[in-house]
């Protein structure tokens, strides 16, 4: 890098000027991205002090450095092989995509240093651990299939059960069938005769027990009632 680059990159950044929108630091939501003030009030728009600067000509970095990166170089976005093709390594340093993977970022990075290109995020790609390439270049068992699986499974129940069956029936034809006594039904006792008689009845078996006639009620007059 040339010395009147580093001079003028020093420049910049001592000349560099943080600019903060106004009312940043007194309310959460307000984020320190600059905004103009345009409010008719506003204390920044006037230019009071200790309310911030701001942007101005004269502020501004050099036009030999303006977008430079630190390193002195200028920054070129590569993805792929093809986008290294004409970058000047004197000039332009390379930033690698950062959607570009590690298989072929390796290819990548080693391309462009072969070329004498300075890669601003140089990245150390890990190879494969040794066991787990062995393990892929195994060739894998077949599986069985999980039909015959439920077989198997089944008949080893099956066999298990099998003698637990054999001696529970032994068990069951050593003991005599018990038969269960059958309670006789009591006999239905006959039908008492009501002892109720009929009235006619009563009457021929007790004649004094024959109604007498009502005799009507005298009063003390010697006259008789319901005359």
């Amino acid at each position: 890098m040339a010395a009147e680059i580093k001079r003028l990159i020093k420049v910049r950044v001592e000349k560099g000027a943080s600019f903060k929108r106004d009312g940043y630091g007194k309310k959460r939501q307000l984020s320190d991205s600059w905004r103009k003030p345009r409010g008719q009030h506003n204390k920044q728009r006037e230019q009071k002090k200790a309310k911030g600067a701001l942007p101005k000509p004269g502020f501004g970095s050099p036009i030999a450095v303006r977008g430079m990166h630190p390193s002195g170089f200028f920054e070129t976005l590569v993805s792929s092989e093809k986008d290294l093709e004409g970058v000047n390594p004197a000039t332009h340093a390379v930033r690698i995509s950062g959607t570009v993977g590690d298989r072929k970022r390796a290819g990548l990075q080693e391309k462009a240093i072969g070329a004498g290109l300075k890669v601003l995020n140089a990245k150390v790609v890990k190879a494969p651990a040794p066991a787990a390439a062995e393990k892929s270049a195994e060739p894998k068992e077949e599986a069985k299939p999980k039909k015959e699986e439920r077989r198997s499974v089944k008949a080893k129940i099956s066999a298990a059960i099998s003698p637990k069956k054999e001696k529970a029936a032994a068990g069951e034809e050593k003991k005599a069938p018990v038969k269960k006594a059958v309670k006789a039904k009591p006999a239905e006792a006959p039908a008492k005769k009501s002892a109720k008689k009929p009235a006619a009845e009563a009457k021929e078996a007790n004649p004094k027990a024959a109604t007498k006639p009502k005799t009507a009620k005298k009063s003390d007059s010697g006259v008789k009632k319901n005359e």
